[in-house]
């Protein structure tokens, strides 16, 4: 029988029988009797629940990692010794520094594109040996032609690699758009309680999986057993928690837009954004996360500094609304930029205490 994603979400990935569990427990154990799993390193019943079932929310094989950086690393390992990475312009610094840092030890070359350019996508993937993109990128939540951007990478025989993390497969599946692997730090909605630090590359093409296996394996970056039962918690209600938060940060976005201290928003659910219908044609919402300006960083300062309820912190996707100010890691971010992970309190309560915040700026009357 065919289940929809809210129902997959609270089913798979449980133990079935008379007298088992009605949760998989938690595997703490690393060693274990000869005649199954015999070593912690090589996946235990934890990380098998938490993959059965987040891979069938992507449509995919999931692999987990002990972080999304340990993921986007063994992904990135796939590129043969000397290839090039085509990277979109907007992608998480983290990723960006781990490029860097490998294009200066020559073990391979990275081409920076203006990724809503398709003819510039176009041309940079000639040669190349992976296309990776994010979408709805950090932290300009820009929105991204997963489809056409897979026609093209598939066209010269490359994957291309989706950092779907703000999407989360509630929101979109890129495998079903032409991506052929999926990579999520699931420390961000898929957890979804900022108490845990974990990722999963998720793909639908089995030799990949089994060389991204073998990657964690034996480079040593398998998730902790409780780790990933807290990540599978987490999955039991990501339709919830994420739908609160789209449907809180549309109303946020449009009271920001018309608040006068605020110079520009950023998020795809305002008609006036550029990946408006883009949006709306590959996802199903426009997602918890949006972003901000105010005149200069140090009016970000004074914002973040005066929030009550919105708490100032670098990570996203929890159950709290968390903003930050982004010119701390993305140099070159527009000026004064705050990104802005709404949360699942009242909605009104966060509008308040982002409102009592912007009011301080100068000329911020009749906002």
């Amino acid at each position: 029988m065919s289940r929809k994603p809210d129902t997959l979400a609270v089913t798979l990935g449980r133990p079935d029988g008379p007298g088992a569990p009605l949760n998989q427990p938690p595997v703490l154990a690393s060693t274990f009797h000869y005649g199954g799993a015999d070593y912690g390193r090589f996946g235990t019943d934890s990380h098998a629940a938490f993959e059965t079932t987040i891979g069938a929310l992507e449509g995919g094989t999931a692999v987990s990692f002990s972080s999304g950086m340990a993921a986007a690393a063994a992904v990135i390992e796939q590129v043969p010794v000397g290839g090039r990475v085509v990277i979109a312009s907007t992608v998480y610094h983290g990723v960006t520094t781990l490029l860097s840092d490998l294009t200066d030890m020559g073990r391979l070359s990275r081409t920076v594109v203006d990724a809503t350019d398709l003819d510039a996508v176009r041309a940079a993937t000639q040669g190349a040996s992976m296309v990776w993109i994010e979408t709805p990128s950090n932290p300009l939540i820009e929105m991204l032609d997963v489809s056409a951007i897979a026609k093209i990478a598939t066209a010269e025989g490359i994957p291309l690699v989706v950092d779907s993390t703000f999407a989360t497969p509630v929101l979109m599946q890129p495998l079903a758009l032409g991506a052929q692997i999926v990579v999520h730090s699931a420390t961000k909605y898929i957890g979804g309680h900022s108490d845990l630090l974990m990722g999963v590359a998720i793909t639908n093409d089995e030799a990949t999986a089994e060389a991204l296996v073998r990657q964690r394996s034996y480079r040593g970056a398998v998730p902790s057993g409780f780790d990933s039962f807290l990540a599978l918690r987490g999955v039991r209600t990501l339709p919830l928690r994420l739908r609160r938060a789209s449907a809180s940060a549309a109303v946020i976005a449009e009271r920001l837009a018309a608040h006068p201290a605020v110079t520009r928003v950023y998020y795809p659910g305002l008609a006036s954004d550029p990946g408006h219908e883009l949006a709306k044609k590959q996802m199903s919402e426009y997602g918890g996360m949006l972003s901000f300006c105010v005149a200069s960083e140090d009016d970000a300062e004074e914002v973040l500094g005066a929030a009550e309820l919105v708490v100032s912190a670098t990570s996203l996707g929890g159950v709290e609304t968390t903003g930050e100010r982004r010119n701390r890691w993305n140099e070159g971010a527009p000026t004064g930029l705050i990104r802005l992970s709404v949360g699942i309190e009242d909605v009104d309560d966060i509008w308040a205490d982002l409102k009592q915040a912007l009011d301080r700026l100068p000329h911020a009357s009749g906002g």
